[in-house]
């Protein structure tokens, strides 16, 4: 069984547990299956509103898909929550990102 079947099975069980969302996507991710991992990585984000991983994670992944208007405002929201929670590395990162766009 894949990692993102494991999860995908716990999904099921429990689709409102934020934590098994987030490791299905981040398996999904490394699946190489990005746009599976979109509705996952926004739940999350929507679920817990400090929550900076999603939201890198699902900016990141819009961008990859080209799909850069969408990628914007989660990436300015990491940003910001980057910069609230003293991550520097996050934060320059998300500038970078951001000065792309």
């Amino acid at each position: 069984m894949s990692r993102s079947q494991h999860f995908t099975t716990l999904v099921a069980q429990q689709p409102d547990n934020e934590l098994f969302r987030f490791s299905l996507a981040q398996a999904l991710l490394n699946e190489n299956r990005p746009a599976d991992a979109i509705e996952h990585l926004t739940v999350c984000a929507h679920k817990k509103a400090e929550w900076m991983m999603p939201r890198i994670l699902l900016g990141k992944t819009l961008l990859g898909l080209g799909r850069k208007t969408e990628a914007k405002p989660w990436l300015e929201q990491a940003l910001q929550l980057a910069i609230v929670q003293n991550h520097d590395d996050p934060a320059a990162e998300m500038r970078a990102l951001l000065a792309e766009l």
